[in-house]
C-alpha cells in the first residue's frame, strides 16, 4: 500500500497533467491541503519535496507553491544522451524525418569546427523530430567518416548513437555545449512549425570519443515553447 504522502503527491501530479492545475497558479496552503486530504503538515510536506523534485511545483518562500509548465520537455544541459533515450521517457508521439544525408567533402566552416585534415570525408545529415503532430526540432550533424564510415536512412531515423555504440563498437565520451537564441532561417522556418515564432534556441554540441578525437559537431535547432533545458549545480 502507498504512503499517504505518495498518494497525495500522485493526486496532485494528476491534477497538474490534466490541465486541472494550471502553469503559474498557486497550490493551496499547506494548512488547507492538509484538511483536503485529511493529512498531517508534516505528510503534505513529504508530498510537496515530490512533486518539487519531479518537476511539477516550484515552492517561493512567503508565497507557497506555484504550478510549473509540464507540458515542457526537460534536455540536460550537462548530459550526452540521444534523441531516441530522449524521447523514450516523453511518453508522446515522435517521428524522425531524414531530410539530409550525405557523404562528401567537408564545406570550410566545418573542416574549421571539427579540425579535419585536407582528405577527410564527413556525413552531412539533417532530421526533422516531430512530436504529436508538430515539427519543433531541426537536427544538423556533421560526422566524420574516419570513425562512421557508413550511414544510412533507417539508421538516422532510429538512432545514430545506438548504431555507433551497439555496432562500430565507439565509445561517445564527452562534448563542449553552447546555446544560443537565434533568429530562424529560411530552412528553419521551411522544416519546422515556427508560425508566430521569431526566435529559436540552438544547441551545439562538439562530441568526442573517450580518446579526446573529435568525431561530430551537431546544431539542434529547437522551437522554445516546447523546451526547458535543465541542470544541477552545486555551489563549492
Amino acid at each position: 500500500m502507498k504512503n499517504k504522502f505518495t498518494q497525495i503527491s500522485e493526486d496532485i501530479a494528476g491534477q497538474i497533467n490534466d490541465g486541472q492545475l494550471t502553469a503559474g497558479s498557486l497550490l493551496p496552503s499547506e494548512n488547507e491541503l492538509a484538511d483536503m486530504y485529511a493529512a498531517s503538515r508534516e505528510t503534505v510536506r513529504k508530498a510537496l519535496k515530490i512533486l518539487a523534485e519531479e518537476g511539477y511545483i516550484h515552492k517561493v518562500q512567503g508565497k507557497g507553491s506555484i504550478v510549473l509548465d509540464v507540458t515542457k520537455l526537460d534536455f540536460p544541459i550537462s548530459g550526452l544522451v540521444s534523441f531516441k533515450e530522449l524521447s523514450s521517457k516523453m511518453g508522446k508521439r515522435i517521428r524522425t524525418w531524414v531530410v539530409e544525408l550525405e557523404k562528401g567533402e567537408p564545406s570550410r566552416d566545418s573542416k574549421e569546427k571539427m579540425k579535419l585534415e585536407k582528405d577527410d570525408l564527413v556525413w552531412t545529415v539533417s532530421r526533422v523530430r516531430e512530436i504529436d503532430g508538430e515539427r519543433i526540432i531541426l537536427d544538423k550533424d556533421i560526422l566524420s567518416a574516419t570513425y562512421v564510415p557508413e550511414l544510412t536512412n533507417e539508421i538516422c531515423e532510429n538512432s545514430i548513437y545506438e548504431y555507433l555504440e551497439g555496432e562500430l563498437g565507439l565509445a561517445i565520451s564527452f562534448a563542449k555545449k553552447e546555446i544560443t537564441i537565434e533568429i530562424p532561417t529560411e530552412e528553419d522556418r521551411r522544416c519546422l512549425d515556427l508560425e508566430g515564432f521569431h526566435n529559436i534556441v540552438v544547441v551545439k554540441n562538439y562530441v568526442y570519443l573517450d580518446d579526446a578525437s573529435m568525431f561530430q559537431y551537431t546544431e539542434s535547432r529547437h522551437r522554445p515553447d516546447k523546451f526547458r533545458f535543465v541542470d544541477f549545480a552545486r555551489r563549492k
